[in-house]
């Protein structure tokens, strides 16, 4: 087990960080009772050393996130990290580099856990006995910290040996550039008029009845905002789309369709009709995408086989290049911004695709 150096004043570290160029970074959050995740532990990895640094101690963290701030960080599958951090901290690391990218771009499989590639490059048995662990328990046991602290303490010789092999294949800029994505901030903004994709059941809605779900939608993602509360604890999605299909204009219409919770009628009943109501007056015409006819089918065929042979050519996964998901909305879809047509798939593919097109 690596030794580490717990830390409940996390500011007081800050100038340990003033000569370094790049940190392991990982977090340890929960998020089964809450809208937004709560940050419990941060781990950062140097050559030298290993932190174990708690957000939950009430002491100032501002220098902290400053001072790591200006170090490239590396994270394994780091979207959740970087969103919990984004939500927390309110800021994006200068410069990430994530393992699990750079292992698809090697060939590993893609989606490859962090023992997983760990084991792949090092032969090192890593312990995940604590992934269910209450993070939000203080004092932490022992063995949670170990647990914890082993989670970044091979990321950075993990990093040093990706990036040897990336670059003697001439990838690297590939890894770094997908790598890069992951800080846009629109990937972790809560934007309640988007809340619709993210309903479960309403891509199949259309006109007044799709209206209202887009408002419906709205408001429950406002309400988990400000209660923080999970979303589905608010509403769930199936009940969300049969009060959108049923279009009740009153509380007592509304407390008859199934499933719809007592204690939320009362509570919020009028402000749902209302925003039901208000539903009359938006653009309605909607209209669900239909199936892909033959012709798209056979081009979506077409157009997965070039990426199988680019990626056969590479030693990669296909879908590490473009994903059938992917190929499939922009062929019904029209969604030339795909990360397909930018970048270093661009150039192996995307003009090729385009042709296709």
């Amino acid at each position: 087990m690596p030794a580490f150096t717990f830390v409940d004043q996390p500011d007081r570290i800050s100038a340990n960080f003033d000569k370094q160029s790049i940190l392991g970074v990982d977090t340890e959050f929960m998020r089964e009772r809450t809208f937004f995740s709560q940050l419990c532990l941060v781990q950062l990895a140097t050559d030298d050393d290993i932190y174990c640094v708690d957000p939950l101690s009430d002491h100032d963290m501002i220098d902290f996130w400053q001072a790591i701030n200006t170090c490239t960080w590396v994270l394994h599958s780091a979207r959740q990290d970087i969103e919990v951090i984004y939500q927390t901290a309110q800021f994006m690391p200068a410069s990430i580099f994530d393992t699990q990218i750079a292992a698809g771009l090697l060939g590993f499989a893609p989606q490859m856990g962090y023992a997983g590639l760990i084991k792949e490059l090092f032969d090192i048995e890593l312990a995940k006995s604590h992934t269910r662990a209450n993070w939000t328990m203080r004092p932490l046991p022992e063995e949670y910290l170990q647990y914890a602290a082993e989670d970044v303490e091979y990321l950075l010789p993990a990093h040093k040996e990706l990036t040897t092999r990336l670059d003697k294949l001439g990838r690297l800029g590939w890894a770094e550039s997908d790598s890069r994505l992951l800080l846009d901030p629109d990937l972790y903004d809560n934007d309640p008029n988007k809340a619709i994709s993210r309903l479960k059941g309403a891509r199949n809605l259309r006109g007044r009845r799709r209206a209202a779900a887009m408002r419906l939608a709205a408001w429950r993602e406002l309400e988990a905002l400000q209660r923080d509360r999970p979303r589905q604890w608010i509403l769930r999605d199936a009940v969300l789309v049969d009060i959108a299909f049923n279009l009740p204009g009153s509380k007592e219409e509304l407390g008859r369709i199934s499933d719809v919770p007592p204690k939320l009628l009362k509570r919020a009943g009028s402000e749902i009709v209302e925003a039901i109501a208000k539903s009359s007056n938006d653009a309605n015409d909607y209209r669900p995408p239909g199936p892909p006819n033959e012709e798209q089918k056979s081009l979506l065929k077409e157009m997965q086989s070039v990426v199988a042979e680019c990626a056969d050519d590479l030693g990669i996964a296909a879908e590490t290049i473009a994903s059938k998901k992917e190929l499939s909305s922009v062929i019904i879809g029209g969604k030339r911004e795909s990360r397909v047509f930018s970048g270093w798939r661009d150039e192996l593919i995307g003009q090729r695709l385009t042709q296709m097109l």
